[in-house]
C-alpha cells in the first residue's frame, strides 16, 4: 500500500476531477466500468452537481459528456434512501428532456449512463456491481427484439438497449478487497482510499500522482480535514438518530407485546412488533445483520423476506 494516504473520491469529485488536467482519472474509472475506452469531452453543470460545502446533502455527483456525445451521471451517495431507485430513474429522464431541444427529432435523444456509487446496503443482493438495461423479449418465442438494418445504420447502434439509459450500481461495502480486474482496482480505491503497488488500471497512476493528501496545499489540507470531519459528524448524527428511533420503537414494541401478551400471549405480541420493525428497517436499506442485532430476529429469517 502507499505510504501516503490518498484523497477520498468524494473530495476529488468536489475539487479535483473538475479540472480538465485530471479528466484522465474519470476516463480510467469509466472505461473500466463501461468496458469501452472513452474520452471525457467536458463536465456539464446540472442541479445535482453543485455540491453544498456545508454537507447539507449526502449526495455528490458529476455530469460527464464524452467524445461520443453520450452523457454519464456519476453519483456518490452515503446515506440510505428507500426510494433511491426512483430517484435515479427521475434523474435520467430529466436529463434526456433537458438535452433535447424543442422541435428536435426523437432520434437526437442522448445516450445516458447512470453510475451510482453507494456506501449503504441498497436493495437485496450479494454482488458489488449491478448493471441494468432495457431489452424487449418475446413472451412466446423468448427472442430479443432487434433493430432493423436501416435503423442500425441511421442510429449507429447494433442493439435497442443502447438507445435507452443504462444503470450501474456499485455497492462499495460489498467489495471483498480482492482485486481481480481493472474495475476492482478502482473499487478498491473507492472503498479504502488507497492503492496497492501492483495496480495499473488506466488512470490509476494519475490517482497516485494527483490525489495524494500531501500534494495538497496547507489551506487545501485544512479544507479537506474539515470536510472529512463534517462528513463523520453527519454520519454520526444520522446513526445516532437511527439508533434512538430503533430503541424507541423496540421499547414500544416490548410494551405493546407485554400488554397484548396478557390477553393473547406475551411472545406473540412482541414477535409481531419485531417483525413489523424489521420489515420497516429492511425497506430503509438496513442489512440483515444490523436488523437481527436490534430486533433479536434471526438473520436467515430476515434474508428470506
Amino acid at each position: 500500500m502507499n505510504a501516503r494516504p490518498l484523497i477520498s473520491f468524494d473530495w476529488a469529485m468536489k475539487k479535483m476531477l473538475r479540472n480538465k488536467a485530471n479528466f484522465e482519472i474519470l476516463e480510467g474509472f469509466l472505461s473500466a466500468l463501461l468496458g469501452d475506452d472513452l474520452t471525457v469531452r467536458q463536465l456539464l453543470e446540472s442541479e445535482g452537481n453543485v455540491a453544498a460545502e456545508e454537507l447539507k446533502s449526502n449526495r455528490l455527483d458529476l455530469l460527464v459528456e464524452t467524445s461520443a456525445n453520450e452523457l454519464i451521471i456519476v453519483e456518490l451517495q452515503y446515506d440510505s434512501e428507500w426510494d433511491y431507485f426512483h430517484r435515479t430513474l427521475f434523474a435520467t429522464s430529466k436529463l434526456i428532456v433537458d438535452h433535447l431541444d424543442k422541435g428536435e427529432m426523437y432520434e437526437k435523444v442522448r445516450k445516458i449512463y447512470s453510475v451510482n456509487l453507494v456506501y449503504f446496503d441498497l436493495g437485496h443482493g450479494k454482488d458489488y456491481v449491478y448493471h441494468g438495461k432495457t431489452e424487449f423479449r418475446g413472451i412466446h418465442q423468448d427472442d430479443i427484439l432487434t433493430l432493423s438494418h436501416r435503423q442500425a445504420a441511421v442510429f449507429k447502434y447494433d442493439k435497442i438497449s443502447k438507445i435507452y439509459p443504462e444503470y450501474y450500481i456499485i455497492k462499495i461495502d460489498n467489495f471483498d478487497n480482492v482485486a481481480k480486474s481493472s474495475l476492482d482496482e478502482w473499487i478498491y480505491y473507492l472503498k479504502n482510499y488507497d492503492l496497492k503497488a501492483d495496480f495499473h488500471a488506466k488512470g490509476i497512476d494519475r490517482v497516485r500522482q494527483c490525489l495524494q493528501y500531501e500534494s495538497l496545499t496547507k489551506s487545501e489540507q485544512r479544507a479537506y480535514d474539515a470536510y472529512r470531519s463534517n462528513r463523520s459528524r453527519l454520519n454520526n448524527q444520522i446513526d445516532t438518530a437511527r439508533l434512538d428511533g430503533m430503541a424507541e420503537g423496540l421499547e414500544e414494541g416490548r410494551s405493546k407485546g407485554l400488554t397484548e401478551g396478557r390477553s393473547e400471549g406475551r411472545s406473540e405480541g412482541r414477535s409481531e412488533m419485531q417483525r413489523e420493525m424489521a420489515l420497516a428497517m429492511k425497506v430503509k436499506g438496513f442489512s440483515a445483520k444490523d436488523i437481527s442485532a436490534i430486533t433479536g430476529l434471526a438473520s436467515d429469517e430476515i434474508e428470506r423476506w
